[in-house]
């Protein structure tokens, strides 16, 4: 590499020289050794002396994927592209505006530079059915959707194309699981592969059971099972009110993560759930008021009362409305 050797006690001053006048290499690191320093340039520099050294190249990675788009899109494609993708273990999921689809090949070049994952898909329909996945497409890199996700040392396997699954749940789980108490008999009604029993099982000494109507999720939540070396976990492929009449035992909490749907099973955790037990219950909303007044009607048909202990918006789904999370202490009236 060829570079201007200085006097250290003159690198400083030589260093800024060279930059205003855009004559020093920004992808290698200075080099300092006894009583010289080496500052890489980019064309040969009158007044100083040059020599060949050999360099350390720098980590010159964008901090944006957007960067990396210049000159391919324009300023107003790069302001409308939404930057914010989900990674899950060596898998990018994107999110691509209709009118920049035709440049999708682009994004996920450039979203697989920056990231330096094996595979960038883009989603190509909402999460749909009674399975929860969504269509996904091959946009750069390897078509390998089986990947494992590390969160709150759990490790997650997981089919990106046969369940549905959220990184950006970590948090909201990682909270639930603090909130929990050793020795709990817990459901998680819609456990897809199992984020919220392995990181509760990981940090309490518990018993869990999981339920789910997608085979693929429960193979996997099997599976992360085994991975996680988990005790006193089970995993059941049911429809959650079909197989709650096979509970020999009620529960002391209750996880009811299916924001869509949820509330359509709140007559059964009613039923399931343990007095003075808690529901960790979640549905798609503007505000809290809706899921609050659903958990009391619900509660009122079984002849319990409810206490909200706790409310939390996890994530935004769109203008206006919040994946939001209402915990609730349901009491008998007996």
């Amino acid at each position: 590499m060829k570079c201007v050797k200085v006097p250290l006690k003159k690198l400083n001053d030589v260093r800024k020289e060279l930059m205003e006048k855009e004559l020093m290499r920004m992808d290698y690191r200075i080099k300092a050794e006894r009583d010289y320093g080496y500052i890489p340039i980019n064309e040969d520099v009158e007044g100083y002396e040059i020599v060949d050294i050999d360099l350390e190249p720098l980590n010159t990675r964008p901090h944006n994927f957007a960067e990396l788009l210049e000159g391919e899109l324009s300023n107003e494609e790069i302001e409308d592209l939404r930057t914010s993708f989900d990674t899950i273990g060596d898998v990018v999921i994107l999110e691509i505006p209709d009118q920049l689809e035709s440049k999708k090949k682009i994004i996920g070049k450039a979203t697989l530079d920056f990231t330096k994952r094996k595979a960038i898909y883009m989603k190509k329909s909402a999460v749909h059915g009674t399975i929860r996945i969504r269509d996904l497409e091959l946009i750069a890199g390897e078509d390998e959707p089986i990947t494992i996700h590390k969160e709150h040392g759990a490790r997650l396997k997981l089919n990106v194309k046969e369940v549905y699954f959220s990184p950006r749940l970590a948090t909201e789980r990682k909270r639930v699981s603090d909130s929990v108490n050793d020795g709990e008999n817990i459901l998680d009604m819609f456990c897809g592969i199992g984020p919220f029993p392995i990181v509760i099982a990981k940090n309490n000494d518990v018993n869990i059971t999981g339920v789910d109507i997608n085979d693929n999720a429960i193979k996997y939540f099997t599976e992360n099972i085994r991975l996680n070396k988990v005790k006193n976990v089970e995993a059941i492929c049911a429809d959650a009110r079909e197989i709650s009449k096979s509970f020999k035992s009620k529960f002391d909490r209750i996880i009811m993560n299916l924001p869509g749907l949820a509330y359509d099973f709140l007559d059964v955790a009613m039923q399931l759930i343990e007095d003075d037990g808690i529901i960790n219950y979640y549905e798609f909303s503007n505000g809290y008021e809706q899921g609050a007044k659903r958990l009391i009607d619900a509660a009122l048909k079984e002849n319990k009362n409810v206490e909200i202990i706790n409310t939390r918006k996890v994530k935004s789904t769109s203008p206006g409305e919040w994946h939001v999370a209402i915990d609730a202490k349901i009491k008998s009236n007996d």
